[in-house]
Protein backbone atom coordinates (compact mmCIF):
# COMPACT_ATOMS: atom_id res chain seq x y z
CA UNK A 1 0.00 0.00 0.00
CA UNK A 2 2.82 2.42 0.91
CA UNK A 3 5.49 0.93 -1.36
CA UNK A 4 6.27 -1.09 -4.47
CA UNK A 5 7.98 -4.46 -4.89
CA UNK A 6 10.85 -4.50 -7.43
CA UNK A 7 13.03 -7.61 -7.94
CA UNK A 8 11.78 -9.10 -4.69
CA UNK A 9 12.44 -6.00 -2.60
CA UNK A 10 9.94 -3.59 -1.12
CA UNK A 11 10.60 0.15 -1.78
CA UNK A 12 8.86 3.00 -0.10
CA UNK A 13 7.43 5.99 -2.04
CA UNK A 14 10.45 8.06 -0.92
CA UNK A 15 12.85 5.45 -2.26
CA UNK A 16 10.97 5.31 -5.56
CA UNK A 17 11.29 9.09 -5.99
CA UNK A 18 15.04 8.90 -5.39
CA UNK A 19 15.45 6.05 -7.88
CA UNK A 20 13.50 7.84 -10.59
CA UNK A 21 15.67 10.98 -10.27
CA UNK A 22 19.02 9.17 -10.31
CA UNK A 23 18.48 6.27 -12.68
CA UNK A 24 19.67 7.04 -16.25
CA UNK A 25 17.07 6.70 -18.97
CA UNK A 26 17.21 3.63 -21.11
CA UNK A 27 17.20 4.22 -24.86
CA UNK A 28 13.76 3.93 -26.33
CA UNK A 29 13.05 0.68 -28.18
CA UNK A 30 10.90 2.56 -30.64
CA UNK A 31 12.79 4.20 -33.54
CA UNK A 32 11.81 7.86 -33.83
CA UNK A 33 10.02 8.87 -36.98
CA UNK A 34 11.86 10.77 -39.69
CA UNK A 35 9.69 13.84 -39.17
CA UNK A 36 10.46 13.97 -35.42
CA UNK A 37 14.16 13.56 -36.12
CA UNK A 38 14.15 16.49 -38.53
CA UNK A 39 12.28 18.63 -36.03
CA UNK A 40 14.78 18.03 -33.28
CA UNK A 41 17.86 18.97 -35.35
CA UNK A 42 17.49 22.77 -35.13
CA UNK A 43 17.33 22.51 -31.37
CA UNK A 44 20.87 21.09 -31.22
CA UNK A 45 23.58 23.76 -30.85
CA UNK A 46 26.00 24.03 -33.79
CA UNK A 47 29.63 23.19 -33.18
CA UNK A 48 32.19 26.00 -33.59
CA UNK A 49 33.63 24.10 -36.57
CA UNK A 50 30.29 24.04 -38.41
CA UNK A 51 29.71 27.73 -37.64
CA UNK A 52 33.17 28.58 -39.04
CA UNK A 53 32.51 26.60 -42.22
CA UNK A 54 29.18 28.35 -42.69
CA UNK A 55 30.82 31.76 -42.11
CA UNK A 56 33.54 30.98 -44.67
CA UNK A 57 30.89 29.91 -47.16
CA UNK A 58 29.03 33.20 -46.72
CA UNK A 59 32.27 35.18 -47.07
CA UNK A 60 33.22 33.39 -50.28
CA UNK A 61 29.84 34.26 -51.73
CA UNK A 62 30.03 37.89 -50.62
CA UNK A 63 33.62 38.59 -51.86
CA UNK A 64 34.70 37.65 -55.38
CA UNK A 65 37.31 38.64 -57.95
CA UNK A 66 36.33 41.75 -59.93
CA UNK A 67 37.55 42.97 -63.31
CA UNK A 68 37.32 46.67 -64.13
CA UNK A 69 37.93 48.12 -67.59
CA UNK A 70 39.44 51.59 -67.29
CA UNK A 71 37.54 54.37 -69.06
CA UNK A 72 38.99 57.61 -70.44
CA UNK A 73 37.70 59.41 -67.36
CA UNK A 74 39.43 56.97 -64.99
CA UNK A 75 42.73 56.96 -66.86
CA UNK A 76 45.76 58.85 -65.58
CA UNK A 77 45.38 58.03 -61.90
CA UNK A 78 47.78 55.79 -60.00
CA UNK A 79 46.63 52.24 -59.47
CA UNK A 80 46.98 52.53 -55.67
CA UNK A 81 44.68 55.57 -55.62
CA UNK A 82 42.24 53.76 -57.91
CA UNK A 83 42.13 50.81 -55.49
CA UNK A 84 41.63 53.11 -52.50
CA UNK A 85 38.56 54.57 -54.20
CA UNK A 86 37.18 51.15 -55.12
CA UNK A 87 37.92 49.41 -51.81
CA UNK A 88 36.67 52.00 -49.34
CA UNK A 89 37.12 50.81 -45.77
CA UNK A 90 40.20 48.71 -46.58
CA UNK A 91 43.36 49.98 -44.80
CA UNK A 92 46.13 51.41 -46.98
CA UNK A 93 48.54 48.78 -45.67
CA UNK A 94 46.25 46.05 -47.06
CA UNK A 95 46.06 47.82 -50.45
CA UNK A 96 49.84 47.94 -50.76
CA UNK A 97 50.16 44.34 -49.57
CA UNK A 98 47.91 42.96 -52.33
CA UNK A 99 49.83 45.05 -54.87
CA UNK A 100 53.17 43.79 -53.56
CA UNK A 101 52.02 40.16 -53.63
CA UNK A 102 50.77 40.48 -57.21
CA UNK A 103 47.14 39.83 -56.32
CA UNK A 104 46.24 42.95 -58.28
CA UNK A 105 46.90 42.60 -61.99
CA UNK A 106 46.65 45.06 -64.85
CA UNK A 107 46.29 43.35 -68.22
CA UNK A 108 47.30 40.08 -66.47
CA UNK A 109 50.62 41.57 -65.31
CA UNK A 110 51.94 42.70 -61.93
CA UNK A 111 52.17 46.46 -61.42
CA UNK A 112 53.77 48.80 -58.91
CA UNK A 113 51.66 51.23 -56.82
CA UNK A 114 52.81 54.21 -58.91
CA UNK A 115 51.64 52.68 -62.21
CA UNK A 116 49.32 55.10 -64.01
CA UNK A 117 46.24 53.55 -65.53
CA UNK A 118 45.59 53.96 -69.25
CA UNK A 119 42.30 53.81 -71.16
CA UNK A 120 41.35 50.21 -71.89
CA UNK A 121 43.47 48.71 -69.07
CA UNK A 122 41.76 45.75 -67.39
CA UNK A 123 42.33 45.71 -63.62
CA UNK A 124 41.93 42.51 -61.63
CA UNK A 125 40.79 43.30 -58.08
CA UNK A 126 41.19 40.27 -55.76
CA UNK A 127 38.64 39.24 -53.12
CA UNK A 128 39.13 41.69 -50.26
CA UNK A 129 36.91 41.81 -47.22
CA UNK A 130 35.66 45.41 -46.99
CA UNK A 131 34.82 46.63 -43.50
CA UNK A 132 31.21 47.68 -43.18
CA UNK A 133 30.85 51.40 -42.56
CA UNK A 134 27.98 53.36 -41.22
CA UNK A 135 26.08 55.19 -43.92
CA UNK A 136 26.84 58.92 -43.82
CA UNK A 137 24.19 61.12 -42.32
CA UNK A 138 21.77 62.47 -44.91
CA UNK A 139 21.84 66.27 -45.35
CA UNK A 140 18.70 68.09 -44.26
CA UNK A 141 16.56 69.98 -46.73
CA UNK A 142 17.85 73.36 -45.47
CA UNK A 143 21.49 72.33 -46.03
CA UNK A 144 20.69 71.03 -49.51
CA UNK A 145 18.98 74.31 -50.42
CA UNK A 146 21.86 76.33 -48.91
CA UNK A 147 24.46 74.45 -50.97
CA UNK A 148 22.55 74.84 -54.22
CA UNK A 149 22.08 78.56 -53.54
CA UNK A 150 25.80 78.89 -52.74
CA UNK A 151 27.00 77.72 -56.17
CA UNK A 152 28.51 80.78 -57.86
CA UNK A 153 29.79 79.15 -61.06
CA UNK A 154 29.06 75.89 -62.88
CA UNK A 155 29.79 74.26 -66.23
CA UNK A 156 29.78 70.61 -67.42
CA UNK A 157 33.24 69.96 -65.93
CA UNK A 158 33.30 71.80 -62.60
CA UNK A 159 31.51 74.03 -60.15
CA UNK A 160 32.60 76.68 -57.65
CA UNK A 161 30.71 76.93 -54.38
CA UNK A 162 30.78 79.63 -51.70
CA UNK A 163 31.46 77.30 -48.76
CA UNK A 164 29.51 78.22 -45.63
CA UNK A 165 31.54 78.71 -42.45
CA UNK A 166 31.41 75.85 -39.95
CA UNK A 167 30.96 73.16 -42.60
CA UNK A 168 33.91 70.79 -43.07
CA UNK A 169 34.77 70.09 -46.70
CA UNK A 170 34.57 66.34 -46.10
CA UNK A 171 33.61 63.89 -43.36
CA UNK A 172 36.27 62.42 -41.10
CA UNK A 173 37.09 61.85 -37.46
CA UNK A 174 34.32 63.46 -35.45
CA UNK A 175 32.60 64.79 -38.61
CA UNK A 176 29.72 62.70 -39.95
CA UNK A 177 28.89 64.88 -42.90
CA UNK A 178 31.03 67.22 -44.95
CA UNK A 179 30.32 69.50 -47.90
CA UNK A 180 31.30 66.95 -50.54
CA UNK A 181 29.14 64.20 -49.02
CA UNK A 182 26.20 66.60 -48.72
CA UNK A 183 26.67 67.74 -52.32
CA UNK A 184 26.72 64.13 -53.57
CA UNK A 185 23.52 63.40 -51.65
CA UNK A 186 21.92 66.54 -53.09
CA UNK A 187 22.90 65.46 -56.63
CA UNK A 188 22.44 61.66 -56.70
CA UNK A 189 22.50 61.52 -60.52
CA UNK A 190 25.96 63.12 -60.64
CA UNK A 191 28.31 60.13 -60.97
CA UNK A 192 31.48 62.04 -60.05
CA UNK A 193 32.04 64.88 -57.58
CA UNK A 194 35.45 65.46 -55.99
CA UNK A 195 37.18 68.31 -54.16
CA UNK A 196 39.93 70.00 -56.17
CA UNK A 197 41.36 71.67 -53.06
CA UNK A 198 40.31 72.29 -49.45
CA UNK A 199 39.34 75.03 -47.05
CA UNK A 200 39.44 74.88 -43.26
CA UNK A 201 36.14 74.30 -41.52
CA UNK A 202 36.31 77.80 -40.01
CA UNK A 203 36.97 79.43 -43.41
CA UNK A 204 34.24 80.47 -45.83
CA UNK A 205 34.45 81.22 -49.54
CA UNK A 206 35.37 79.90 -52.99
CA UNK A 207 35.89 76.16 -53.33
CA UNK A 208 36.28 74.23 -56.61
CA UNK A 209 34.58 70.84 -57.10
CA UNK A 210 35.35 68.72 -60.18
CA UNK A 211 32.50 66.94 -61.98
CA UNK A 212 34.78 64.70 -64.07
CA UNK A 213 38.02 62.92 -63.21
CA UNK A 214 39.77 64.48 -66.20
CA UNK A 215 38.85 67.93 -64.83
CA UNK A 216 40.11 66.95 -61.37
CA UNK A 217 43.50 65.91 -62.79
CA UNK A 218 43.81 69.08 -64.87
CA UNK A 219 42.85 71.48 -62.06
CA UNK A 220 45.10 69.79 -59.49
CA UNK A 221 47.99 70.05 -61.97
CA UNK A 222 47.18 73.76 -62.29
CA UNK A 223 47.26 74.06 -58.48
CA UNK A 224 50.64 72.31 -58.28
CA UNK A 225 51.97 74.54 -61.06
CA UNK A 226 50.84 77.62 -59.08
CA UNK A 227 48.66 78.75 -61.97
CA UNK A 228 45.52 79.24 -59.83
CA UNK A 229 45.10 82.67 -58.25
CA UNK A 230 43.70 82.46 -54.69
CA UNK A 231 42.86 85.67 -52.88
CA UNK A 232 41.54 85.89 -49.30
CA UNK A 233 40.29 88.61 -46.99
CA UNK A 234 41.56 88.31 -43.42
CA UNK A 235 41.45 90.41 -40.28
CA UNK A 236 44.79 90.41 -38.47
CA UNK A 237 45.05 91.41 -34.84
CA UNK A 238 46.83 94.67 -34.00
CA UNK A 239 48.70 96.85 -36.50
CA UNK A 240 50.15 94.97 -39.45
CA UNK A 241 53.88 95.85 -39.79
CA UNK A 242 54.45 98.59 -42.33
CA UNK A 243 56.19 97.35 -45.44
CA UNK A 244 55.53 93.66 -44.76
CA UNK A 245 54.15 92.60 -48.13
CA UNK A 246 55.53 89.09 -48.34
CA UNK A 247 56.30 86.25 -45.94
CA UNK A 248 58.48 83.43 -47.21
CA UNK A 249 59.14 80.95 -44.42
CA UNK A 250 58.80 77.13 -44.57
CA UNK A 251 56.02 75.34 -42.72
CA UNK A 252 56.11 71.91 -41.12
CA UNK A 253 52.91 70.01 -40.41
CA UNK A 254 52.60 67.72 -37.40
CA UNK A 255 49.70 65.49 -36.45
CA UNK A 256 48.93 64.85 -32.79
CA UNK A 257 47.74 61.49 -31.46
CA UNK A 258 44.23 62.93 -31.34
CA UNK A 259 44.39 63.49 -35.10
CA UNK A 260 44.60 67.29 -34.73
CA UNK A 261 46.93 68.98 -37.21
CA UNK A 262 49.37 71.62 -35.98
CA UNK A 263 51.59 73.62 -38.34
CA UNK A 264 54.73 75.48 -37.25
CA UNK A 265 57.39 77.61 -38.92
CA UNK A 266 60.32 75.23 -39.29
CA UNK A 267 63.41 75.28 -41.56
CA UNK A 268 62.80 71.57 -42.27
CA UNK A 269 59.27 72.28 -43.55
CA UNK A 270 57.95 72.85 -47.06
CA UNK A 271 58.37 76.21 -48.83
CA UNK A 272 55.45 78.58 -48.17
CA UNK A 273 55.01 82.05 -49.68
CA UNK A 274 52.19 84.49 -48.85
CA UNK A 275 51.63 88.04 -50.17
CA UNK A 276 49.84 90.73 -48.13
CA UNK A 277 48.21 94.06 -48.96
CA UNK A 278 46.52 96.35 -46.42
CA UNK A 279 42.88 97.12 -47.23
CA UNK A 280 41.98 99.06 -44.08
CA UNK A 281 43.50 99.85 -40.72
CA UNK A 282 41.47 99.90 -37.50
CA UNK A 283 42.47 100.82 -33.98
CA UNK A 284 43.20 97.22 -32.92
CA UNK A 285 43.07 95.29 -36.19
CA UNK A 286 44.09 95.36 -39.85
CA UNK A 287 41.98 94.15 -42.77
CA UNK A 288 44.26 92.39 -45.29
CA UNK A 289 44.02 91.09 -48.81
CA UNK A 290 46.06 87.91 -48.85
CA UNK A 291 47.30 86.14 -51.99
CA UNK A 292 48.68 82.61 -51.78
CA UNK A 293 51.66 81.66 -53.88
CA UNK A 294 51.75 78.19 -52.30
CA UNK A 295 48.91 76.30 -50.65
CA UNK A 296 50.16 74.74 -47.41
CA UNK A 297 47.88 73.66 -44.59
CA UNK A 298 46.94 76.64 -42.35
CA UNK A 299 49.41 78.80 -44.31
CA UNK A 300 47.73 82.20 -43.82
CA UNK A 301 46.97 81.45 -40.17
CA UNK A 302 50.56 80.50 -39.33
CA UNK A 303 52.21 83.24 -41.40
CA UNK A 304 50.12 85.97 -39.75
CA UNK A 305 50.99 84.44 -36.36
CA UNK A 306 54.66 84.52 -37.39
CA UNK A 307 54.29 88.24 -38.18
CA UNK A 308 52.99 88.84 -34.64
CA UNK A 309 49.44 89.56 -35.85
CA UNK A 310 47.44 86.31 -35.68
CA UNK A 311 43.97 86.23 -37.21
CA UNK A 312 41.02 87.52 -35.21
CA UNK A 313 38.92 84.63 -33.92
CA UNK A 314 41.55 81.96 -34.63
CA UNK A 315 41.28 79.61 -31.67
CA UNK A 316 44.24 77.45 -32.72
CA UNK A 317 46.93 80.01 -33.54
CA UNK A 318 45.43 83.23 -32.21
CA UNK A 319 45.65 85.19 -28.95
CA UNK A 320 43.04 84.07 -26.40
CA UNK A 321 42.63 87.45 -24.71
CA UNK A 322 42.34 89.29 -28.04
CA UNK A 323 39.78 86.75 -29.25
CA UNK A 324 37.70 87.32 -26.12
CA UNK A 325 37.67 91.07 -26.83
CA UNK A 326 36.61 90.48 -30.44
CA UNK A 327 33.92 88.06 -29.35
CA UNK A 328 32.57 90.70 -26.99
CA UNK A 329 32.29 93.02 -30.01
CA UNK A 330 30.32 90.40 -31.92
CA UNK A 331 32.87 88.25 -33.81
CA UNK A 332 31.66 84.65 -33.58
CA UNK A 333 34.07 82.98 -36.04
CA UNK A 334 37.56 83.19 -37.45
CA UNK A 335 37.88 86.14 -39.83
CA UNK A 336 39.19 84.41 -42.95
CA UNK A 337 37.31 84.31 -46.25
CA UNK A 338 38.36 82.89 -49.64
CA UNK A 339 37.20 85.87 -51.69
CA UNK A 340 38.45 85.26 -55.25
CA UNK A 341 39.65 82.52 -57.58
CA UNK A 342 41.22 82.93 -61.02
CA UNK A 343 42.07 79.87 -63.10
CA UNK A 344 41.91 78.27 -66.52
CA UNK A 345 39.30 75.59 -67.17
CA UNK A 346 40.17 72.23 -68.76
CA UNK A 347 38.66 73.61 -71.99
CA UNK A 348 41.02 76.60 -71.91
CA UNK A 349 38.52 79.22 -70.74
CA UNK A 350 39.62 81.87 -68.27
CA UNK A 351 37.42 81.75 -65.18
CA UNK A 352 37.27 84.42 -62.48
CA UNK A 353 34.86 84.05 -59.56
CA UNK A 354 34.26 86.09 -56.44
CA UNK A 355 32.41 85.35 -53.20
CA UNK A 356 31.33 88.50 -51.35
CA UNK A 357 32.35 88.92 -47.73
CA UNK A 358 29.72 87.21 -45.55
CA UNK A 359 27.25 89.55 -43.92
CA UNK A 360 28.35 88.67 -40.38
CA UNK A 361 31.93 89.72 -41.20
CA UNK A 362 31.07 92.93 -43.06
CA UNK A 363 28.71 93.89 -40.23
CA UNK A 364 31.44 93.22 -37.66
CA UNK A 365 33.82 95.58 -39.47
CA UNK A 366 31.34 98.45 -38.95
CA UNK A 367 31.70 97.95 -35.22
CA UNK A 368 35.47 98.47 -35.42
CA UNK A 369 35.22 101.95 -36.97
Amino acid sequence: MFGERIAGRMFSALDMTFLMKNTPERPSQTKPSKAKSLKSKPLQPKSPQSQSLQSQSLQSKAVTVKFVDITDDQAGQRVDNFLLSKLKGVPKSRIYRILRKGEVRVNKSRVKPEYKLAPGDRVRIPPVRVAEREAPAAPGLKLQELLEQSIIYEDPLLLVINKPVGLAVHGGSGVNLGLIEALRATRPKQSFLELVHRLDRETSGCLIVAKKRSALRFLQDEMRGRRVGKVYQALASGRWPKGMKKINVPLLRNELKSGERIVRVNPEGKPAVTHFAILQRFDKATLLEVTLETGRTHQIRVHTQHAGCPLAGDEKYGDDEYNRQMKHLGLKRMFLHAAKLKFRSPEGNKISVEAPLPEELSHFLTRLD
